[in-house]
């Protein structure tokens, strides 16, 4: 059994949900609530099952895995079910550059440390960091619309099945809404967060689910 240490509205702890999902795969979720004022990834307790003191991690027969991306990819080489890669290794380059284009340049800008140092250290009003949030989403979607346009009309980004293309962007659109960042730019990306979103593996991986 996996156990995923987990946080509803973590979006990175969302794309494995997702993954987890997709696969079919059993885990048993502890949440750890990494809200501002309740900071459970920061106890001594969750220190001692993850140094990181972030979420996800999960945990499987004694040992330690951690970071969404990492993970993600040991669920698809490890676990039955659909593959979350594609075979061609070029469209694989692919996915895996739209997937860390949120996880690498969107996500750790908008994460809850940057905009606590934001506020804490740097002296910024909610609505300057709320602007800085909608920056870099935008910024990123920007560059991750103009790819989807370019690629073959496919019933999802690079085939017929979600990758972690899509899994790594429907928790980025969700974060997005709940921030009320304005992404009706973005009509390629909204028309394949809607089609993900229509599937089971990813309805019962939404945080509203949790």
């Amino acid at each position: 059994m996996i156990r995923l240490y987990d946080f509803r509205f973590s979006s990175a702890a969302y794309r494995v949900r997702i993954a987890l999902n997709l696969k079919g795969a059993p885990y048993e979720s502890v949440s750890i609530n990494i809200a501002p004022g309740t900071d459970e990834q920061l106890s001594d307790a969750y220190r001692q099952i993850n140094p990181q003191m972030r979420v996800p991690a999960i945990e499987v027969d004694g040992r330690l895995g951690v970071q969404s991306m990492a993970i993600l990819e040991w669920i698809d080489e490890t676990l039955p079910g659909p593959a979350l890669l594609p075979a061609d290794p070029w469209t694989r380059l692919r996915v895996r550059a739209f997937a860390d284009t949120i996880a690498c340049d969107i996500h750790p800008l908008n994460n809850l440390s940057p905009r606590a140092y934001l506020r804490n250290k740097l002296g910024t009003s909610e609505e300057e960091t709320m602007r800085w949030y909608a920056h870099w989403i935008t910024v990123g979607f920007t560059a991750l619309e103009a790819e989807a346009n370019e690629l073959p009309r496919q019933d999802f980004l690079f085939g017929p099945v979600p990758t972690i293309a899509e899994i790594a962007l429907v928790p980025q659109v969700a974060n997005a809404r709940r921030f009320n960042v304005d992404v009706s730019s973005f009509p390629r990306l909204l028309e394949i967060d809607a089609a993900c979103r229509a599937l089971e593996p990813f309805r019962r991986a939404a945080p509203e689910q949790q």
